[in-house]
């Protein structure tokens, strides 16, 4: 399991333990659930890179992946992993 299916499996063991525990195999789900992130992570930050502008220097692309990267993982983590609590959990 990756550090996203990680992240995921303890989010929701402790802001979603009803749904946590209505799961058939966790270690499965979250295992699958952690490389779908991964793949829309890298698959969004790409996009938002977009092509390198001509004349970038290597610290510029260095700045402008990194940016992207970390900009689609706090998307798609929002979207995918820190999901709303249960209402008992509030």
């Amino acid at each position: 399991m990756n550090r996203y299916g990680e992240q995921a499996m303890t989010h929701w063991k402790e802001n979603k333990p009803q749904a946590f525990a209505e799961l058939e195999n966790p270690e499965e789900f979250f295992t699958a659930l952690g490389e779908e992130i991964a793949t829309e992570i890298e698959t969004r930050a790409r996009a938002l890179a977009g092509q390198e502008p001509e004349g970038e220097g290597y610290l510029q692309r260095l700045q402008r992946l990194n940016t992207s990267r970390l900009e689609a993982e706090g998307e798609v983590l929002r979207e995918r992993v820190l999901l709303d609590v249960e209402p008992d959990q509030e």
